[in-house]
């Protein structure tokens, strides 16, 4: 008969842990997809948002970054708590989901003619960004459900 316990402090640490190493990993996920955007749109991203202020790239930028999110939260929801797996199986699903944004990104300027890097020079919000910001999360939660 085993009668090991686990302490509450043991507890709090593992979990602590857990919790750190998925932040870290999602942060280091969003960062690279954010690069992975910034790639696909002329001129830097980053200026673009924070300098000229463009509606465009910004709903664009923060759609790609929810759908990221997504996929991260179910990679983790299905990790089942086994840590090192949980880690790896986000990190690949991860990398998954920004490929799968960027290749919709690019099917979607294909067949529907709608072009991210036009849309990141128009000054005003434009209904195309509208429709590829939903299209973002929506290819985000069906790559998050795929996963779990």
């Amino acid at each position: 008969m085993d009668t090991t316990t686990t302490s509450f402090g043991e507890v709090l640490a593992n979990g602590s842990l857990a919790i750190l190493a998925y932040a870290i990993l999602g942060v280091l996920l969003l960062v690279a997809g954010f690069y992975v955007i910034d790639m696909a749109t002329p001129g830097r991203l980053a200026k673009i948002i924070r300098e000229e202020r463009n509606p465009n790239a910004t709903a664009l930028t923060s759609s790609a970054m929810a759908a990221i999110a997504l996929i991260v939260a179910a990679s983790i929801f299905s990790s089942g708590g086994a840590l090192r797996e949980g880690l790896i199986a986000t990190l690949v699903f991860g990398l998954i989901g920004i490929a799968v944004q960027t290749v919709g990104m690019m099917v979607f300027d294909k067949i529907a003619g709608i072009s991210v890097r036009s849309l990141t020079q128009e000054p005003q919000l434009q209904p195309a960004t509208v429709l590829l910001s939903v299209t973002h999360v929506a290819i985000g939660l069906i790559t998050a459900v795929a996963v779990i």
